[in-house]
């Protein structure tokens, strides 16, 4: 039997992520920042963890409790929009220690074990808006196309070691609670000059007829996982699929 452990999986891609891997027969370690027993039902093959990835002692106990490892699903990662003058030191901070120095430690720490299994899987979910530029997301997108590149270097060092990495890059999917993520940082980041360009961005936002749900996050990072001959960047849903074409 495998086992995948997924990060951040209290809501969102990475909640249905493990549901779907139990439903496959997987065994799931799910981890969590606040670790709740009432979100997935109850099965022998579930683990609930702590994880909190801007702690490597978080990271390296959990790591150690998962015990052998198949594959490394990186979902765990924080929202930002806003104008970069608007957006504050710690802030930014905050935002890259997570989406992308969480991810590289978290990659680091399942590193040795994969190694010596000469097999296991990295997933690190991304963004697309990474493909093209998009107003007030400066922050976010880089912290992201950090982990794209970080990505792709790393499958060609690990190659050898017949360790595969992928990265999923899903599209703007309102029905999770990212958004609401995203929103603990918007005080203050559309100052003055901003806010009417803030505002039509919202209202675009709140108009898009192409969009991402969970399912199409879930399907690419079962892909990823279970099918060597995916590409390496795999975008997930509508609207990722649409900038991926264009990009």
């Amino acid at each position: 039997m495998k086992t995948v452990m997924i990060t951040g999986a209290s809501s969102g891609f990475g909640l249905d992520t493990a549901r779907h891997f139990l439903e496959q027969g997987w065994q799931v370690i799910a981890t969590m920042r606040q670790p709740r027993e009432d979100l997935l039902p109850r099965s022998e093959r579930l683990h609930i963890l702590p994880l909190d990835v801007r702690d490597p002692q978080s990271i390296d106990n959990a790591v150690r409790s998962a015990g052998r490892i198949d594959v490394l699903v990186n979902n765990a990662g924080i929202g930002m929009l806003g104008a970069l003058e608007g957006t504050s030191r710690e802030i930014v901070r905050d935002v890259f220690e997570t989406n992308t120095l969480g991810t590289i430690a978290m990659c680091r720490s399942v590193l040795p074990q994969f190694r010596r299994q000469r097999s296991g899987v990295i997933v690190n979910v991304s963004s697309s808006v990474t493909l093209i530029p998009l107003k007030f997301l400066s922050v976010y997108s880089a912290s992201k196309a950090a982990v794209n590149m970080f990505s792709e270097s790393l499958a060609l060092e690990l190659e050898p070691f017949g360790v595969r990495v992928r990265a999923v890059l899903p599209g703007q999917a309102p029905q999770t609670r990212f958004g609401e993520n995203a929103r603990e940082r918007l005080e203050n980041s559309f100052p003055e000059p901003y806010t009417d360009a803030g505002k039509r961005l919202f209202a675009s936002m709140q108009n898009a007829t192409q969009i991402t749900e969970s399912k199409d996050v879930v399907d690419a990072i079962w892909r990823a996982a279970t099918d060597p001959s995916t590409p390496m960047r795999i975008p997930a849903g509508a609207d990722a699929i649409a900038a991926a074409e264009v990009a």
